[in-house]
């Protein structure tokens, strides 16, 4: 029963996660096409759009990372796995779950503390405190141990799995 909730949530949570990771990049694209017009037509671009981009490819990325992870989307070399006996490879697996579990909650630990640090200061063109858009990477990291803690020591999806 454990199994078939971590897979459901599992199955709602990539698919969520990817639309919001979507829905940032089209803020990006909009804002990105914004400073063009506005540069090139208009006669002066808003420092505020190059800073927004920059701030929203960062939050896409990080937001997506755990969704991509768990669909086998990241690029790594499974050959080891392949060539183990059974038993070695279930363990390789577990070590590679429980490293990567640990280094996405470390990540966000310490992104968090960053983040919080640097409250005084503000962003050059939104006037922010830099803060809140450094807030998207212990979210980002918070969202990839979720996913790595749903999907479970198993081995990871690969390109010939999908095909």
């Amino acid at each position: 029963m454990l199994n078939k909730l971590r897979s459901r949530l599992l199955l709602i949570s990539c698919p969520s996660t990817l639309t919001l990771a979507g829905a940032l990049l089209s803020l990006n694209v909009a804002a990105i096409l914004f400073g063009v017009f506005a540069r090139y037509i208009a006669g002066g671009a808003p420092i505020w759009t190059d800073e927004l981009s920059r701030f929203l490819i960062i939050a896409t990325v990080m937001i997506a990372a755990g969704a991509v992870w768990s669909e086998g989307g990241h690029m790594r070399v499974g050959l080891l796995e392949k060539l183990l006996p059974a038993p070695f490879a279930r363990l390789l697996n577990l070590y590679q779950w429980l490293l990567t579990l640990l280094i996405a909650v470390g990540a966000a630990w310490v992104s968090y503390r960053y983040a919080l640090s640097v409250s005084m200061f503000t962003t050059s063109g939104l006037g922010i405190s830099r803060t809140v858009p450094l807030l998207s990477l212990p979210f980002g990291f918070l969202l990839l141990a979720w996913h790595v803690l749903l999907y479970g020591p198993a081995p990871l999806k690969s390109i010939e799995d999908q095909i």
